[in-house]
């Protein structure tokens, strides 16, 4: 079970005061859901997950790409804190000093054993509900990753990989090969963006 630090509705600036630095939490409908200690293996995925996005989007001058410890405030008692999150360039005036006012464009989360309902249905529908235009789920445990997209009616439809290929419609030219991640070991990530920057000139 996720451990919560409280079961009083919490706030945002409540979220902000109680959950001290460094540690990773998420704010869901007014509850705070603290994370578990990261595993090598989950950290390691993270760190080629984020770093990849990182370099992309920077070369292609795309937006920014945050990590796991920066709140995005959604409402009042919605502030989560995704694994990766993208914010497109026309929207980081959102930008606080210590958060995000609004929601990320696209949202990653790495399932840990301790996150498998938070992230396939609390975050999932929190993210829906307030906009995330993508939301990308990568299952470590289960080596799958599930891709949902805002259809235009605001409710998210899950994409499925064409030719094993998952593809981004909200960081430009962004595609994903999720065996890369299940490798042992990994793809350098200087040839996968090479690979991914050559596909789209």
């Amino acid at each position: 079970m996720p451990k919560t630090l409280t079961e009083r509705q919490v706030t945002f600036d409540d979220f902000c005061f109680l959950v001290k630095d460094k540690q990773k939490a998420d704010l869901i409908d007014g509850v705070i859901y603290m994370a578990s200690p990261e595993s090598i293996d989950g950290h390691r995925l993270f760190q080629w997950l984020y770093t990849l996005l990182v370099d992309y989007v920077e070369e292609k001058n795309l937006g920014e790409v945050f990590g796991s410890r920066v709140a995005f405030r959604l409402e009042e008692r919605q502030a989560p804190e995704p694994d990766v999150a993208f914010v497109d360039k026309s929207r980081l005036d959102g930008a606080r000093k210590g958060f995000f006012d609004g929601p990320p464009d696209l949202a990653i989360e790495i399932v840990s054993p301790d996150s498998i309902e938070r992230d396939y249905v609390k975050k999932k529908a929190q993210y829906e509900e307030h906009g995330v235009r993508e939301y990308w789920i990568v299952d470590e445990l289960d080596e799958i990753v599930t891709l949902y997209r805002l259809s235009k009616k605001g409710k998210y439809q899950e994409v499925r990989p064409k030719d094993g290929i998952y593809h981004s419609e909200v960081i430009e030219g962004f595609w994903l090969d999720p065996t890369w991640l299940w490798q042992s070991p990994r793809p350098r990530k200087s040839g996968v963006l090479a690979k991914l920057l050559q596909s789209i000139e």
